[in-house]
């Protein structure tokens, strides 16, 4: 069983990978967004760009000096991306869901919204496990 320090440094170390490959993934998505000419509403635009974009970044920059407050950001930023993601992509009828948009960016835009998805839960799911294990002290080894 490794020391609670080396187990800090693996977590942060897959919340970072995850953390990163999330905002290359979500740079394809907007380039698919602005291929398939796929509007966002102004509250919609700050929230990609506050919450989904800059969020988890900042987070993963908090981890080192207010570690608490990162993985929270991360928790956060990254639960509330997933529903905004599933809602926008996957639910309701507008522009943004994966049927509506057009068919030459239909395989982009419907792949890296489910990548975004599954990164979204992987991150929000890491972060909840990061806190639970370090500041519950719980006994699982990632």
């Amino acid at each position: 069983m490794c020391d609670m320090s080396e187990h800090r440094r693996r977590v942060r170390i897959w919340l970072g990978s995850v953390v990163a490959v999330h905002l290359v993934v979500s740079m394809v998505h907007g380039m698919a967004h602005a291929g398939g000419r796929i509007p966002l509403s102004p509250a919609a635009n700050l929230f990609v760009f506050g919450v989904i974009f800059a969020g988890p970044v900042i987070g993963l920059a908090l981890l080192w000096p207010a570690e608490r407050a990162g993985v929270r950001l991360i928790a956060a930023t990254m639960a509330a991306s997933l529903v905004f993601g599933v809602v926008n992509h996957f639910v309701l009828s507008s522009p943004d869901h994966v049927g509506h948009v057009d068919p030459e960016w239909r395989p982009l835009f419907a792949s890296t919204a489910i990548l975004l998805a599954v990164l979204e839960a992987a991150a929000a799911g890491l972060a909840i496990y990061f806190a639970r294990v370090i500041y519950f002290r719980g006994s699982v080894r990632l």
